[in-house]
């Protein structure tokens, strides 16, 4: 099993969609990195040697931002726009969609559960 990053790939897959269990790092990303090891796409991780592995390390290690570091570099960067107040930074702080989405009636994900608000009774005579 390779592991790379901190993060086990799993064997059964081949190296370019294997590399994608790495937080980070997508598909055009994956075939990159092999290119620059030489390695082929279809070689499943289990194929990979020991120098091969050491090859897609090192070039992960030089080029990319991967798992804890991209992640607090992410969550920086939004705590940055709440400080600062601007539009995106307000809908990150109360929880509603970021993009533009409507929230009329989807949204659900952001907004989390349905919370029923119940209208106001007639009075009777």
């Amino acid at each position: 099993m390779a592991r790379i990053a901190g993060v086990d790939l799993p064997n059964n897959k081949r190296g370019e969609i294997g590399l994608t269990y790495i937080y980070g790092i997508g598909r055009s990303s994956a075939r990159k990195i092999l290119d620059k090891c030489g390695i082929d796409y279809d070689t499943k991780v289990n194929e990979w040697d020991d120098d091969q592995i050491a090859k897609i390390r090192t070039e992960i290690a030089n080029e990319y931002k991967i798992e804890g570091e991209l992640r607090s570099s992410v969550q920086m960067n939004i705590k940055r726009l709440m400080d600062i107040g601007c539009y995106r930074g307000i809908r990150h702080r109360i929880g509603l969609p970021v993009r533009g989405q409507s929230t009329k009636n989807n949204a659900r994900t952001r907004k989390g559960k349905k919370k029923t608000v119940a209208n106001k009774k007639k009075a009777t005579k």
